[in-house]
């Protein structure tokens, strides 16, 4: 059994070391300020999500995430690794594409975690730039495609400025590239895939495309090319990831007993959980995981906004702080 004592103690260390700009958890951790995209953005960005939290500058933060979005992260004032699918990598102050993940993705960060990003919905990818989802599964690559790093922002993504305001200029940003480039929307499949996997994972793939008028290859084509994985790959990690998050307390308490029952039983439970982030959810729970916290909550938060179960700018319920998520600062620094 895990310990609460060795828990709290754990927890302790972390709300000693890490001092959050952009919000915490009831147990002390850091989160993001994320929220929404403007209405203009939306059919292309689901989230954005942007990170501050002071740290000592030696201290190694070891830990992890498993996205099921293809994000864009501008990092800095950090020194980060991955362990990707080709190789172990180190980055620091740059803009790094992260594609969706098929397991646990292992992370550390030294020092500061200031990172401010957005993750595009399913099929956006593929209709901003024309490439695969399925290329970038479990891989980073270093690119600044959208331009977060031109002269116009680049004082903005620095420790002297608040995350809200890192939030608004990822904003413009992305509009002066979606002004350029004029891209289609996402297909709607994709779209209807992806928030089919946040209201029931545990739904037959035959029920949902007979409801959209397609055969399983079709559906099978799409997914892989707008997810980057399977459509039964899809629907499990969202169980799993909705899982994680009630671990680290950052996800719905009333849907608790609801998720417990998408598995067979313990032992179908326990065999999903590892297959994605390489841990029983008892060893998961065992002890703090800041970075895969801040990534599950920024999912969680958009899921109950997408399926209307929480009103987007209302601070969740799992958040200390009395922060709303919307951001209405004006770019002066902060």
């Amino acid at each position: 059994m895990v310990s609460k004592q060795n828990l709290d103690s754990s927890t302790e260390i972390w709300r000693r070391n890490l001092a959050s700009f952009s919000g915490t958890s009831r147990a002390g951790l850091p989160l993001s300020a994320n929220r929404a995209a403007s209405d203009d953005l939306s059919p292309w960005i689901a989230r954005l999500v942007s990170a501050k939290a002071t740290n000592d500058p030696e201290m190694l933060i070891a830990c992890g995430m498993c996205n099921d979005l293809t994000y864009v992260r501008h990092i800095f004032n950090g020194r980060w690794t991955a362990v990707t699918a080709d190789a172990h990598e180190t980055h620091e102050n740059e803009v790094l594409l992260f594609g969706q993940h098929s397991k646990y993705m292992p992370l550390t960060c030294t020092g500061d975690i200031m990172s401010a990003g957005f993750g595009l919905r399913a099929g956006a990818f593929y209709a901003l730039t024309g490439r695969a989802a399925s290329e970038l599964v479990d891989r980073i690559e270093r690119t600044d495609m959208f331009g977060l790093m031109h002269d116009d922002f680049r004082e903005i993504f620095s420790a002297d400025y608040a995350p809200q305001q890192w939030n608004l200029a990822i904003e413009e940003c992305l509009r002066r590239y979606i002004e350029r480039h004029d891209p289609p929307p996402p297909d709607p499949i994709s779209v209807a895939f992806e928030l089919a996997a946040f209201e029931d994972p545990t739904q037959p793939l035959g029920d949902f495309a007979e409801a959209h008028n397609i055969n399983i290859r079709k559906l099978q084509r799409i997914v892989k090319r707008d997810f980057g994985v399977s459509p039964r790959l899809v629907m499990r990690r969202a169980r799993a990831l909705d899982l994680a998050s009630q671990l680290c307390g950052v996800a719905n308490e009333e849907e608790a007993d609801e998720m417990m029952l998408r598995f067979f039983d313990q032992a179908h439970q326990i065999h999903e959980f590892q297959s994605f982030f390489g841990v029983t959810p008892q060893k998961l729970r065992a002890q703090p995981r800041p970075l895969l916290t801040i990534t599950l909550e920024q999912r969680q938060a958009r899921r109950l906004e997408e399926l209307e179960l929480h009103r987007p700018g209302e601070r969740h319920s799992w958040r200390a702080d009395c922060e709303a998520s919307t951001d209405t600062a004006k770019l002066t620094k902060k």
